[in-house]
């Protein structure tokens, strides 16, 4: 019937969904729990590593980088303190962005800073973080060190942010991914996250990227597993938070941490393995999981590389390596790419 027709086609209508439309029935916390989920109902579970760092899983990782048996911190300090007039005589060229990728603590950052500022550079510092509150501590720490430094932090993931900075001015971009982060990535994963990031940058855009390098097995195990154990007690921490946060019921003296070398894959590996068999119950998810005795969780790798394997990276995924900076002993690099796009 023509009147039928016209009532039905004016009820019709679409509306295209905002995050904001479902931001809240799906939160952080489902995404946690869904996580927790799939990992523990795998043949071999797994927990993703970025749920360490909660508030106290940050104060942790901050501990762990100053003890003495975890070198990197040591090392990526020095590489930066003995090539920072080399790294700025790059940059003398134009005005440019420093954009940083999850700054932390901006210990090591704050040696370039000084440098820059000495050789009265002109740019503008740009932290990437998806962390409001670390971004707030951040950027108030780096602007009372540095009064006269334009800092224009962005809470965002890290390609969102980029994309943002690259269609808002046409300076240079030198992004800085400090630490050895890359490491947490498998191979795949790491030229997936790197062609990401040549996608978001312009041609002749520079990164210098952390890589903790392949050396004696002992000196690994030794920095993984701490004699203070704060190593361990990080890992705990996941459990705690699943315990806080989802309802579980886990009992964390039923676990212990574990940190090996794997020889097949290049990296250390973390787990938390069951001391014994139990049952643990989650609230959130409404169900339990099984664990036998000695049964492991992983939480965490770190992959670490070889120079050959750091110049293949970079041309996997479209850059050219202008140079590899090194400590004294050869335990770390920092990496410094250009981006290359063909046809510019």
């Amino acid at each position: 019937m023509p009147g039928a027709s016209l009532e039905l086609i004016q009820h019709m209508s679409y509306k295209i969904l905002d995050p904001k439309d479902f931001a809240d029935s799906f939160d952080d916390r489902h995404a946690f729990a869904l996580d927790v989920l799939v990992g523990l109902s795998d043949t071999v579970k797994t927990l993703p590593s970025k749920y360490l760092y909660d508030t106290r899983g940050s104060e942790l990782y901050t501990e762990i980088t100053n003890l003495p048996e975890y070198y990197p911190t040591d090392c990526g300090r020095a590489i930066l303190q003995t090539n920072a007039a080399k790294i700025s005589a790059m940059m003398k060229q134009a005005p440019f962005n420093l954009v940083e990728l999850g700054a932390g603590t901006g210990v090591k950052t704050k040696i370039l800073l000084e440098e820059f500022h000495k050789q009265e550079l002109e740019f503008q510092y740009v932290p990437i973080d998806i962390s409001e509150g670390a971004m707030k501590e951040l950027v108030a720490d780096i602007g009372s060190s540095f009064p006269q430094l334009e800092i224009n932090g962005l809470i965002s993931d890290y390609f969102n942010g980029l994309k943002w900075l690259h269609n808002r001015g046409q300076r240079k971009n030198y992004v800085m991914f400090l630490g050895s982060s890359i490491g947490n990535f498998t191979n795949s994963e790491a030229k997936f996250f790197l062609r990401n990031g040549w996608t978001c940058l312009n041609d002749g855009d520079c990164v210098l990227i952390g890589f903790d390098l392949k050396k004696d097995i002992e000196m690994l195990l030794w920095a993984y597993n701490d004699t203070q154990g704060v190593t361990a007690e990080f890992n705990l921490n996941l459990l705690r938070r699943i315990n806080a946060e989802l309802g579980g019921q886990f009992i964390l003296k039923n676990f212990r941490h574990y940190g090996t070398y794997n020889v097949l894959n290049g990296a250390m590996e973390s787990y938390l393995v069951s001391v014994k068999d139990q049952e643990v119950y989650v609230g959130m998810i409404s169900r339990s999981f099984s664990f036998c005795e000695w049964e492991p969780i992983r939480t965490e790798y770190s992959y670490k590389y070889l120079l050959s394997d750091i110049l293949g990276l970079a041309a996997d995924t479209g850059f050219v390596v202008e140079d590899t900076l090194f400590d004294s002993q050869r335990y770390f690099a920092d990496s410094i790419w250009r981006v290359r796009k063909p046809g510019k």
